[in-house]
């Protein structure tokens, strides 16, 4: 499986993530040509060769010689699902705009539709989110991770006034994600840099286990002490006898004097704060009570929080703790065409062998009561669908 990693240590914008896409091998006539897929008017794509504490990166900019144009949600939806982009690209971008007007809308105390965005709705930054998930696409990338944030700290100016930084959406969307800052008074990580991870990254940490191919820079335009520079790793994730092997810690806790209902709601917690898995087990505890062991398998960067949850939605004193090693298959969602319209499915692979296909629970149901038809007829016509689709093994 190809895999990007980005390394944060001088936090992330738009732009740098474009320029470090760049920088490892996206072509700019390739880019240039998928942009003008969206019929924006009114902009050029600059790029440049610059040093940042004497290594080299490539440093983008969009120049605009129009006059700047509010838009609001709807506006840059219908922009971009207009367009004939690949509908992956479509997807996800659109997802990005969506999470943005979401934190606008209850830090403004408005309706997201409502939400007129400012620095978001301008150009250069529909081009960054858009042209991102692009580059994805060129570079074939099918999982992204990231490392620990670098907020910074300080003041920005913007189209609200003097905002703190983070500035207020940028914390909202990072709600979750580890982060930290070392003093240094810049904003380091911006809204745009901030959704666009957060809604494409699987987790936020140290380098998961890959084999580097290619390494791009892409430069920021601030004068730190520091490398002003996001760094990318592209590469292959390490593939034994066809499955992936990866590390996750098991949190435990035995429970006896606990309502079920309880239970319920601390799953539901559990999940939401991004859970690989949460079950329970029937156990035999000290003075032959009957109790419940509650599982939780965590990525690394989620153990605090899940730790942190299972404390304060439980009656528990203490929870165990153990490092694993888990072998896993590659897999992807990928949207597929169906007579219903496109649906999201899960594929695993064992090597290049095509082993599962799953449509989405959510997907299936969304359709179904869009059109008003059975739940059984939605996931039927997906899964027939994608395996006249992959009907063939393909390299991941």
């Amino acid at each position: 499986m190809k895999i990007a990693y980005f390394d944060c240590f001088a936090g992330i914008s738009g732009d740098m993530i474009l320029g470090a896409l760049l920088d490892a091998g996206v072509a700019q006539q390739k880019l240039k040509a998928e942009l003008t897929k969206l019929k924006l008017k009114g902009f050029k794509l600059k790029t440049k060769k610059v040093m940042r504490n004497e290594i080299s990166a490539t440093k983008v900019s969009v120049e605009i010689n129009q006059r700047p144009q509010r838009r609001n949600l709807k506006d840059i939806l219908q922009l971009i699902n207009k367009s004939s982009l690949d509908n992956e690209v479509k997807l996800a971008s659109s997802r990005v705009f969506d999470e943005l007007a979401k934190v606008e809308a209850k830090i403004h105390g408005q309706k997201k539709e409502k939400v007129q965005f400012h620095e978001v709705g301008a150009l250069d930054s529909i081009v960054d989110i858009v042209g991102c998930f692009i580059g994805f696409k060129i570079l074939g990338i099918e999982a992204v991770y990231a490392s620990r944030l670098h907020l910074g700290r300080g003041f920005v100016r913007c189209a609200h006034g003097t905002l703190p930084v983070p500035a207020p959406a940028t914390v909202a969307l990072l709600k979750g994600v580890p982060v930290y800052s070392q003093g240094l008074d810049a904003e380091l990580v911006t809204p745009t840099g901030a959704a666009i991870l957060k809604c494409c990254a699987k987790d936020f940490g140290p380098m998961p286990q890959m084999q580097v191919t290619r390494i791009g820079y892409g430069a920021g335009d601030k004068k730190l002490p520091i490398p002003n520079l996001l760094r990318l790793f592209l590469g292959e994730t390490s593939m034994v006898g066809g499955y992936i092997e990866e590390e996750i810690t098991l949190l435990e806790t035995n429970i006896d004097d606990m309502s079920p209902e309880v239970f319920t709601y601390a799953v539901e917690q559990l999940n939401k704060q991004g859970a690989l898995d949460v079950y329970m087990s029937p156990v035999h505890m000290k003075k032959n009570r009957i109790g419940t062991k509650l599982t939780v398998l965590s990525k690394e960067s989620k153990v605090e929080t899940l730790v942190s949850t299972i404390f304060s939605e439980t009656t528990t004193l203490g929870i165990r703790a153990q490092r694993l090693k888990r072998y896993k298959l590659a897999r992807e969602t990928v949207l597929i065409k169906t007579k219903f319209g496109a649906i999201k499915v899960k594929i695993a692979r064992f090597g290049k062998k095509l082993k599962n296909i799953a449509p989405e629970y959510e997907s299936c149901k969304k359709t179904a009561l869009k059109r008003g038809i059975p739940f059984k007829d939605v996931y039927d016509e997906a899964k027939m669908a994608s395996k006249k689709t992959f009907d063939k093994p393909r390299d991941l």
